[in-house]
């Protein structure tokens, strides 16, 4: 399965089968509301003419569940499944019936196209974040979404984890780098991509990850993972 990142934690997973698009932050959004919230890099508009089969939101933050990103996805159009946490669902029914709208709070699975989607415990402030774990030809792909580090997440998490997408920034309720790799070590991923930095921060994790489990992802380029 081909996966990009799109920045910030939002994700593009793609095989001939289906695509999967997880938390899209692309817009200005966030600079609207906050003027210290100016993106770093701009936005890669061909992402936004991609037509999902199954969007995640994790939660309802607005660089996760953002309305300018998602009018591109749902506006106008139909058959998509938006799997949400609670608070996010709230927000994204709004685009009338003619998507498939999933209530996704911890422990809910719903299965698309034959891959099978789980909300996992995410510990943020948006009390009803999750996680998503989900697994495609043998490989076990785990979002944390936007979480600290948390022995509810830990007991959350069943499956073995191939792939693991995690935030390092620190701030926001989230994990910094020394949290994050407690967090690898504690799931025992074999491969790590790091979240959740550059884009209004001037984290460079291409010098501060020193670990060899770490895939650094560049913006709007595919993560070569195996």
């Amino acid at each position: 399965m081909k996966v990009t990142w799109i920045g910030q934690a939002g994700f593009l997973f793609e095989n001939e089968n289906i695509k999967i698009i997880i938390d899209p932050y692309l817009s200005d959004s966030c600079y609207k509301v906050n003027p210290r919230l100016k993106r770093n890099y701009s936005v890669e508009e061909s992402f936004l003419k991609i037509n999902p089969d199954v969007i995640v939101l994790t939660h309802s933050h607005l660089d996760h569940a953002d309305p300018e990103t998602l009018d591109y996805y749902l506006k106008d159009k139909s058959g998509v499944t938006v799997l949400a946490s609670e608070n996010a669902w709230n927000k994204v029914r709004t685009y009338g019936s003619e998507h498939n709208y999933v209530l996704f709070n911890n422990g809910t699975e719903f299965t698309v196209k034959g891959i099978t989607f789980k909300a996992v415990y995410a510990c943020h402030s948006d009390n009803q974040a999750v996680g998503v774990v989900f697994s495609v030809n043998n490989k076990t792909y785990y979002i944390t979404g936007d979480t600290l580090y948390n022995q509810k997440v830990f007991e959350s998490v069943t499956d073995d984890i191939d792939v693991l997408f995690l935030p390092i920034n620190g701030v926001g309720n989230n994990m910094n780098l020394v949290d994050a790799y407690r967090f690898v070590d504690k799931i025992g991923a074999k491969k790590v991509v790091p979240c959740h930095f550059g884009l209004f921060d001037n984290i460079d994790a291409k010098h501060e990850i020193t670990r060899d489990d770490f895939i650094i992802p560049t913006p709007y380029a595919e993560i070569v993972i195996d």
